[in-house]
């Protein structure tokens, strides 16, 4: 079975422990004599990935393989404080003193603030919604308050289909 090629632009916890699996059988194969463009060939990677990895391998073994963790910035957030805010996020938007529960990003932002004492822009809240929290974009339906659904169905079963029936010819 053939390991999935290297990919470069890879993110998350799984991509980053399957690329040090890979980088772990390039040095068993390095520790077995294999050459650089054997192994590079054998588990579907680049000559000059394999060449990257020999050199780590050869200053410092196997372990020098081994993955470095997420890369980037540290959370602004901690986790119990995102817990916190989501939260506080499931209370309502009225609960911490707003008019409507509608959940707005300068809204939530502002309770962020008050919560954790973190400051984050309204165009950057989305961010943390999405990728830390993992939740989704919903709108409500806009329809009337006097809106009869009977009245809806009564008129799809009755007049619609006289309506669309054809004209006759003339």
């Amino acid at each position: 079975m053939r390991p999935t090629a290297y990919r470069r632009n890879a993110r998350g916890l799984r991509d980053r422990q399957a690329f040090e699996r890979i980088r772990l059988q390039a040095g068993a194969l390095f520790a077995a004599g294999r050459s650089q463009a054997e192994v590079a060939r054998r588990l579907g990677v680049s000559r000059q990935n394999v060449s990257r990895w020999y050199a780590r391998w050869r200053s410092g073994g196997s372990e020098a393989l081994r993955s470095a963790g997420p890369t980037g910035h540290t959370p602004r957030l901690s986790d119990p404080q995102l817990e916190a805010v989501r939260q506080a996020l499931r209370q309502g938007a009225r609960a911490h003193g707003f008019d409507t529960d509608h959940w707005t990003l300068a809204r939530i932002a502002t309770v962020i603030e008050q919560v954790t004492g973190v400051a984050y822009h309204p165009g950057h809240v989305w961010k943390l919604l999405r990728r830390r929290l993992g939740w989704r974009l919903q709108r409500p339906a806009r329809r009337a308050i006097e809106r009869d659904e009977q009245a809806i169905v009564r008129w799809m079963e009755s007049d619609w289909p006289r309506i669309r029936q054809k004209r006759p010819p003339t």
